[in-house]
């Protein structure tokens, strides 16, 4: 499944990434997404003892206008709890300057359960994401 969102939006500090179009529909029912939500539920539909998945994200993040300039990052999230190891960080010069960022994560679902990714600005202010990409594979 891809999910992206185009515009910039204001992503607050804590807050996640909404995802308001699918560019390509899961074919298989173990990936759930609503259209404008930041979450994506990962159902471990499986005779193994875990479904694996595979996040990519991509996308540009920037200081909005008023912010101040330092460092700002986003984060993949599972259960709300950024994982540090795809953590993306930039400092900008100035505000409105985009860099675009992009980290992957292997998640293993258990077998039965479910899991809630997103991705999540792990900033200490406001941030503007544009361009935001998801992609979401199911791998065993």
């Amino acid at each position: 499944m891809e999910i992206v969102s185009n515009p910039i939006q204001l992503v607050e500090q804590g807050q996640n990434v909404q995802f308001t179009e699918t560019a390509v529909r899961s074919c298989k029912p173990c990936v759930k997404h609503r259209e404008g939500s930041g979450i994506v539920t990962l159902r471990g539909l499986t005779n193994q003892c875990n479904a694996r998945f595979r996040l990519s994200f991509s996308g540009n993040i920037a200081i909005p206008t008023g912010g101040t300039v330092g460092e700002i990052s986003v984060s993949i999230a599972i259960e709300g709890e950024p994982l540090q190891s795809t953590r993306m960080r930039v400092t900008p010069a100035a505000v409105d300057n985009y860099f675009n960022v992009s980290a992957q994560a292997d998640i293993c679902v258990p077998r039965g359960c479910c899991a809630s990714v997103a991705v999540e600005n792990t900033s200490g202010q406001a941030i503007n994401v544009q361009n935001s990409n998801l992609i979401v594979t199911r791998e065993a």
